[in-house]
């Protein structure tokens, strides 16, 4: 054979080399064709359990914040006030539910004034039942008349009224026959805590649950044995 047809055998065998597949190279690509699924497959389940295990990190948190604490508890459930050393005239403030609850002691005076005068006061006969217990739905607005069981909040904007027993005074007017005065807009309730016409607050001072352990003992938050 010629060394051009050598050549030219040569070019022709090259060129049936390279128009066929190279086994070990499509046994390869092959392989990895299988092996992208699987790769995949394991990728998306890693970030799944990562993503998770992120889902539960937050849950778990807020599943702990919607749970009171023993704190938390405590603040809401019934307390007990001393009566003992409250004289007369004296307001004792006993802390329920994160709320101040005023006890005052009354005088005989006091009690009389309550039926004086109704006309000026909102609701005289506490007809807005959400604001006392059935059995404080009275003139006096307890369940012993000379005791008043009353929270000390505003029922305007939510201020803390004071508390001012005197009568007359310069500040209040010749007709105050003592009660409570918010002096942030001037609302005024009278000693059982009734609101009085032409101020802002809309209703009468709210009386909390409450019953009497014994003479000198009541628990807040609580009647007839049963928790508010």
């Amino acid at each position: 054979m010629s060394a051009n047809d050598r050549k030219t055998t040569d070019q022709h065998a090259s060129a049936d080399g390279s128009s066929k597949s190279n086994p070990a190279a499509v046994e390869s690509s092959v392989a990895d064709h299988v092996a992208d699924p699987k790769r995949r497959r394991m990728l998306v389940g890693g970030a799944s359990v990562i993503g998770g295990l992120g889902a539960v990190s937050l849950v778990v948190p807020l599943l702990g914040s919607m749970l009171p604490s023993a704190r938390a508890k405590a603040a809401g459930a019934p307390v007990q006030a001393d009566l003992s050393k409250l004289v007369t005239g004296q307001l004792l403030t006993v802390e329920w539910r994160g709320k101040p609850v005023w006890v005052v002691k009354r005088t005989e005076e006091t009690l009389k004034h309550l039926d004086e005068d109704t006309e000026r006061l909102s609701d005289p006969a506490s007809d807005v039942e959400s604001q006392q217990p059935e059995y404080a739905k009275n003139t006096p607005r307890s369940i012993k008349p000379e005791t008043l069981v009353v929270i000390g909040i505003c029922t305007h904007l939510g201020c803390s009224p004071s508390y001012r027993p005197d009568i007359a005074p310069a500040d209040l007017g010749a007709d105050w026959d003592g009660g409570f005065f918010c002096p942030c807009h001037g609302s005024k309730f009278d000693l059982s805590g009734r609101v009085y016409k032409g101020v802002p607050a809309p209703t009468n001072l709210e009386v909390p649950p409450y019953r009497y352990v014994d003479d000198n003992t009541i628990i807040v938050g609580e009647d007839s044995g049963v928790a508010a």
